[in-house]
Order: structure tokens, then C-alpha cells, then sequence
């Protein structure tokens, strides 16, 4: 069994048994399994062994919230903080029934399916059809179906104003729709069933939810194929949904499932240590500790927070969450949002699966409106009519990559220009090279009152050896380079960093690609009316170790299974730092600016992301001669030039 270690705000429970913290239905559960109490989160957990890609180890099990029956009573449109009630928490009593939603459709809901193991999971099914007087299912054409597949629970939570929130305009979404979800209602009048599932453990189903794992993708396989089966179904299964939702989709599309015919997954984290628990070797915690309470449902939830405490390095139970991309050969129609934390993960996924027949659409907008956006949902609706419809409507034509060009504030440089590859053929890869040697402005104040201070930037490397420093916790260091022409910056950006540490062995790095005005002004683009600083990229010094068989060229992914190699006294060490992509044009005059800093320099962005940090003394940055500290910059020039002539 692989080792752990208990992290030290656990208490061991001795007065209370698993028996007595879940209801143990679909699954077999032993009382001999240890129980602790999360002082940090005030929730109880226990462990049980389990076997990823051969390993045996002991996986931690929060106890979930169970469903609560007094919800039914709730009245979901009086809510004054809709946040507390989200999709996930919501749990209504459990009843099977055939109602009339809408006009032409119906709702089976609570329909239960049955995995290959036995347990039992349930579904929401909404469907183009009526009742008769005697509520008997007046059958019509037979349609595909579209499915959701989630711990986030199935039902919608508090209508729309929970949407208004995350910027979708009021009346574009019904309160058929769930979490991240397509709206049922939209698109059962398309002509299509859309399938809302608990996976196992959420809800009402039985057992415990297994995040992402193969437990989750087998379930997957089988939900398809019962769902591609049914009578009033025409074979046909597609999956929708962002975030969460999207996540999933990758994972069941590797399985296989002949019912399977194509996924949308718009924007996702796919590679979750990597991405979101360690991005960069820097611990991350915090969003998902609130994410892991939110599920409800009758048993426990796998908890991917204790097992990253409990194993702080990359390992099986990691592995066992990434899809095998080269399994996927279905059409896949992949989005990625330029300001979010999904963005690695959608594109990398993209550029990993092997389909033949795979669409990347790149936007500056965030995950909820751009889901839908009705130009958006017109552009899926054509994706699905060809490959679950059989409709030859031309989508085929639909160049494989259009991407936004972003400028700045709410400006686009361009919008969904089209592309035939991701990343751009005719890209020139130029190194941008840091001068701590020459002052661009005086030195100037941080947010927290730390040093900050911006040095020159450009393609010639400087000869003379230089260091910038600045206090580990408080200061920053700006790199400008000032444009002497237009310049557009698009794909992957990779920086090659020489660093030291003054006073402790170890550094957090946190780097910002931005533009900023001719005068030094921080020039932001506006996502969900908030600023957004730039392109970004993180990196823990110690565990900064290339994994060369995942790494892409100019797109470092590092292995994170070594123990961390702590920094000596004195020692320069040379770390690549992946940069996520981006496309942005900088204009003759403005600054294109490499913002290093100790720590998380995002602030007031929407989400509440926040970061382990391992920072104290003094960091180094070292440029020029031997310690030459560079940018590896994507230019992308235009199509054509002045003059030339266009035939159309």
C-alpha cells in the first residue's frame, strides 16, 4: 500500500462508526474503516483502501451532505443571496414521476438506471412530447439525446437569478435548466432529450460520488447506453455542459460508448493535479474545498482536498483522473475562455484528443454567458444536428479554430477569426530577454505596500550580467518592453527564468503576461465588467521538473512525482514556467510587460482562488550574460500584407 501521512488537523474519531455518518446504500461499507474529524472544514471523513492503475492505497471519503427533505417547501424564487444556493446543494425528495413541463414536453423524472454493479443511480429526463387526459406519454418521432452528467445535483436550484450572477442576461435561461447544464427547455424545442443525471452518490442515488474516476467513467459507459436504447431515442447520445460539467466528458468519451456519437465540453480542467490542485507545484486548495461540500447525497464524496494532503506528490489516483485522449475519436466541439482557470485544460485536451473531426472556438468572454449566448447555442445546435441528426448542414466546413483577438477593456481586436490549427502554423517564435540592468520608470508601491519596480525588456540579449530583487511576500518586478510597431501575441508562451532565493530554500512564483499604456498604466481586459490582468503561468521553484513525455514545445508540463529539490544557499537555478495561452495585440507605443511576483497578483477577480504559499526572504531574478532570463514569444503575423492583392 502506497504511503500517506495524516495531516495535523485531523482528529481521530473513536465514538463513531461509518455505519453511523452514511447510509451505506449501493455500496459495501466496513466499520473497521478509520473515521477522523476535519477541525479546518468541521466535517467528518473516513478512509477506505482502494486500488488505482494497480496501486492500492487509502482514500479519504467526506461525508456528504445529505439530502434534506424539508427543501420541497422551499420557495426557490425568494431568495435574497442566491450564491447559498447554488445547483449543487439542492436535493428535493425523491419522486418518480411523468409530468408535463412546457407544451410539447414532458419530464420523466427520478428514473432510475441500473450500473453494471448493481447500484442504482438517477435521472431527470425532459423530452419533446405531451400527455394524454389520462397522463399516458403520447409518443412521437423518435430523438437524440444530450446529457448532463454531474455531482452538482440535477435539479435547478434557485431559477434564474443565480444565472444573473454569473452574467447571463434575465429570460435567457428557464428554470428547467441546471448547473452548467444545457437548458432543456431550449433544446427539447430543437428537437432533442436532454438527460440530467446524478451520478452515483449524488442525490438520491446510491453509493458514493468517485470524482472523475474510472468508477465515474464505467458509470458513464453505462448511462449511454441505456439512455441510447430507449425506445423513443434514436441511438444517438451527445454530452453537454461547461465547467464541471465538461470535465466528465472527456473521461466517458475515452470509454468508448457506441451510443457516444460526439461531446462539447465547454471549458474544463482536464488534468486536475496539474491544473487546479498544484498548478505550477503551487497548492491550491481553497475553491476546492468549497466545491467538495457543496454535493449531497446519501453516503460520501471522494475527497480529492485530503488525498492532496494526504499525498502531496503526483501519483496513481491522479493518473486514474485523466482521460486517455488517444481513445477519443468521436467529433468534439471544445471552447476555452481566454481570462479562466480552465483554459490549460480545454486547450491541452483538445490538442491531445486524436478525433479527426474536432472544433476549437477560443473566446475573451466568461464560461456562463458565452454557454449561452443564443449565437453560441445556434452554433452547438448546428454541431448537433450534424452528428446526432445526421443533417448535412455544412458544419464540416466550420474551420477547425476560431479564435477572439483580444485589445483591451471590452474591446476585441477580432472576433472568432478562423485559424486551421491551434497553434497558429505561421507563428514566429521570438525570445523576449529580461534586463535587470536598466531602470524603464522609478521605483513605485505595491498593492501591500511592498517594492515595485520596472526594468527594460527586449529581443537583443543583454551582455551584462544584472539582479532585480524584491521582498518574497510584498514586492513585484515589472519587465517592460516598449512597442515600436503593432504586434499581435497569440499561442503558448514560455518563460525561462534564472532565480535565487535570499533567506529561505525554496520560492512560489506567480507570473502576469499584461499590457500597459505608453505612461506605465496598467491597461486590463474586462471580463464579467471586472479587470483581468493578462496571460498567466505559476511555478513552486522545487518542483519546477520537466515531464518531457507530456511537455509539448513551448508548453512545459512538469512531472510533480519527485520530492521537492529545495534550493541551496546561494544556488541559481533556471526554471521553465509555462505561460497559458493567449491572443492579444499590442499596439506602437505600448508596453508589453512580464509581471514576477511572490505572490497571487490577480487580485479582486471574480473568482475566490487563493494559494498555499511557501515564500520568506528575498527572490532573486537574474538576467543577462549566463543568467539570461527570456520570454520565448509567440508573433503571429498577419495574413497579409499592405498592398497585396486578395483574391476572394
Amino acid at each position: 500500500m502506497l504511503d500517506y501521512k495524516i495531516p495535523e488537523h485531523w482528529k481521530a474519531v473513536t465514538d463513531k462508526k461509518v455505519s453511523d455518518l452514511v447510509q451505506g446504500s449501493g455500496e459495501e461499507y466496513s466499520d473497521e474503516w478509520p473515521v477522523y474529524f476535519d477541525t479546518d472544514r468541521e466535517r467528518y471523513l473516513y478512509l477506505r483502501p482502494e486500488t488505482f492503475k494497480g496501486v492500492e492505497m487509502m482514500t479519504a471519503y467526506l461525508v456528504a451532505r445529505q439530502p434534506n427533505d424539508n427543501q420541497a417547501e422551499v420557495d426557490l424564487s425568494a431568495s435574497d443571496d442566491p450564491m447559498a444556493r447554488m445547483g449543487q446543494g439542492f436535493c428535493p425528495p425523491f419522486n418518480q414521476r411523468v409530468y408535463q413541463v412546457a407544451p410539447g414536453v414532458i419530464c420523466m423524472q427520478d428514473q432510475e438506471v441500473v450500473m453494471r454493479d448493481g447500484c442504482r443511480i438517477y435521472a431527470d429526463i425532459f423530452r419533446p412530447g405531451d400527455l394524454d387526459e389520462d397522463g399516458n406519454v403520447i409518443e412521437g418521432a423518435r430523438v437524440p439525446a444530450i446529457v448532463s452528467w454531474s455531482w452538482f445535483g440535477k435539479r435547478p436550484g434557485d431559477g434564474m437569478s443565480e444565472w444573473q450572477i454569473m452574467g447571463v442576461p434575465p429570460m435567457t435561461v428557464s428554470k428547467t435548466a441546471k448547473f452548467e447544464s444545457p437548458d432543456p427547455l431550449y433544446w427539447c424545442y430543437q428537437g432533442y432529450a436532454v438527460a440530467n443525471v446524478d451520478v452515483r452518490g449524488a442525490g438520491h442515488s446510491e453509493g458514493s460520488v468517485h470524482m472523475f474516476t474510472h468508477q465515474d467513467r464505467e458509470d458513464g459507459y453505462d448511462f449511454v447506453e441505456w439512455l441510447g436504447a430507449q425506445p423513443w431515442c434514436n441511438g444517438n447520445v451527445g454530452m453537454s455542459g461547461n465547467s464541471g460539467v465538461a470535465m466528465h466528458q472527456w473521461g466517458i468519451a475515452a470509454e468508448c460508448p457506441p451510443h457516444l456519437k460526439c461531446i462539447a465540453p465547454w471549458e474544463c480542467t482536464t488534468d486536475l493535479y496539474r491544473e487546479s490542485f498544484y498548478e505550477g507545484g503551487v497548492p491550491a486548495l481553497s475553491f476546492n474545498k468549497f466545491i467538495a461540500a457543496q454535493v449531497t447525497g446519501p453516503n460520501g464524496v471522494d475527497d480529492q482536498v485530503s488525498m492532496a494532503q494526504m499525498y502531496p506528490t503526483m501519483n496513481e489516483y491522479w493518473e486514474d483522473k485523466r482521460a486517455d485522449f488517444k481513445k477519443i475519436k468521436i467529433p468534439v466541439y471544445q471552447t476555452a475562455g481566454w481570462s479562466h482557470f480552465h483554459l490549460p485544460g480545454s486547450v491541452n485536451a483538445w490538442r491531445r484528443c486524436r478525433s479527426h473531426l474536432k472544433w476549437l472556438r477560443a473566446h475573451r468572454d466568461f464560461e456562463w454567458p458565452d454557454t449561452y449566448d443564443p449565437d453560441n447555442l445556434e452554433d452547438l445546435k448546428r454541431f448537433y444536428d450534424r452528428y446526432l441528426k445526421g443533417i448535412h448542414n455544412g458544419w464540416e466546413m466550420t474551420l477547425r479554430v476560431r479564435l477572439d483577438v483580444m485589445d483591451a477593456y471590452d474591446v476585441d481586436y477580432q472576433e472568432k477569426r478562423p485559424e486551421k490549427a491551434w497553434p497558429i502554423k505561421r507563428t514566429e517564435y521570438r525570445n523576449l530577454y529580461l534586463d535587470a540592468s536598466t531602470h524603464v520608470d522609478s521605483a513605485d508601491v505595491s498593492q501591500d505596500g511592498g517594492s515595485k519596480e520596472t526594468f527594460a525588456a527586449g529581443f537583443d540579449k543583454p551582455e551584462a550580467e544584472a539582479v532585480a530583487t524584491y521582498d518574497a511576500n510584498r514586492g513585484e518586478l515589472n519587465f517592460d518592453y516598449v512597442l515600436p510597431e503593432d504586434i499581435e501575441v497569440t499561442g503558448y508562451m514560455d518563460l525561462h527564468l534564472f532565480v535565487s532565493c535570499e533567506g529561505h530554500d525554496d520560492m512560489d512564483l506567480f507570473v502576469n503576461v499584461q499590457k500597459a499604456a505608453a505612461d506605465g498604466t496598467w491597461v486590463p481586459w474586462t471580463t464579467l465588467d471586472e479587470p483581468h490582468p493578462g496571460a498567466w503561468g505559476k511555478c513552486r521553484v522545487s518542483r519546477a521538473i520537466v515531464d518531457t513525455k507530456l511537455s509539448k514545445k513551448h508548453n512545459p508540463v512538469y512531472t510533480m512525482r519527485d520530492e521537492p529539490a529545495k534550493l541551496a544557499e546561494g544556488e541559481v537555478r533556471e526554471v521553465e514556467i509555462a505561460i497559458v495561452p493567449t491572443a492579444r495585440v499590442y499596439h506602437k507605443g505600448e508596453r508589453f510587460r512580464i509581471q514576477v511576483s511572490g505572490r497571487y497578483i490577480r487580485e479582486g477577480w471574480f473568482e475566490p482562488l487563493a494559494w498555499d504559499q511557501e515564500n520568506h526572504g528575498t527572490h532573486c531574478v537574474h538576467t543577462g550574460g549566463q543568467h539570461a532570463s527570456y520570454l520565448e514569444l509567440p508573433v503571429v503575423p498577419p495574413r497579409y500584407q499592405a498592398g497585396e492583392y486578395i483574391h476572394r
